[in-house]
């Protein structure tokens, strides 16, 4: 006879190891774009940039392709993305990848962010830093963010943490 709660963790296992199989057997693509340098991380899907634009010093801003972060003020979720993406690209160079849409309608650019040969749109939302949202046309890495975010999910990370739930989307936020 099995108790609930071993029965639950091993599917939960069972799930992610199947989740981590189909995730393998993606094909790689060695991603093409534009080299820049962060000079600063606005959010947890924002950053700026210098040589984006004609004029090399120009700061230009930057928005995750297919990612929500908790607002800044949502404590303790959103300066927690910002702080992760900083340790991560703060003064370094990261390579940004276009989709169909370049900018939004605030103008921002808008990409996906690799730094060292990792997507860093999906391992924000694989560590339950930031929401997976799918943003038409840009859609060209949008299963890989809802499968990140549902490993995430499933082993409670960040966000996902039952202990300290995010209740409320940042949308939701931004609305109330």
């Amino acid at each position: 006879m099995k108790i609930r709660g071993q029965s639950y963790a091993t599917f939960k296992i069972v799930c992610v190891l199947l989740l981590l199989l189909i995730l393998g057997c993606q094909p790689k693509t060695t991603p093409q774009g534009k080299t820049v340098k962060v000079t600063r991380v606005v959010s947890g899907n924002t950053l700026e940039v210098i040589g984006l634009e004609a004029q090399r010093n120009f700061n230009a801003r930057v928005r995750l392709i297919g990612v929500d972060a908790p607002d800044l003020q949502q404590q303790p979720w959103g300066q927690t993305a910002k702080q992760q993406l900083e340790k991560i690209v703060q003064g370094s160079n990261v390579l940004l990848e276009f989709d169909v849409q370049q900018k939004d309608r605030f103008g921002r650019y808008q990409a996906y962010v690799w730094h060292d040969k990792v997507l860093l749109n999906e391992w924000l939302v694989a560590q339950g830093y930031v929401l997976a949202v799918a943003r038409n046309p840009n859609d060209k890495y949008t299963q890989q963010l809802t499968r990140a975010q549902e490993s995430a999910r499933l082993m409670e990370r960040g966000i996902w943490n039952p202990s300290q739930p995010m209740r409320l989307t940042p949308a939701e936020f931004r609305r109330s």
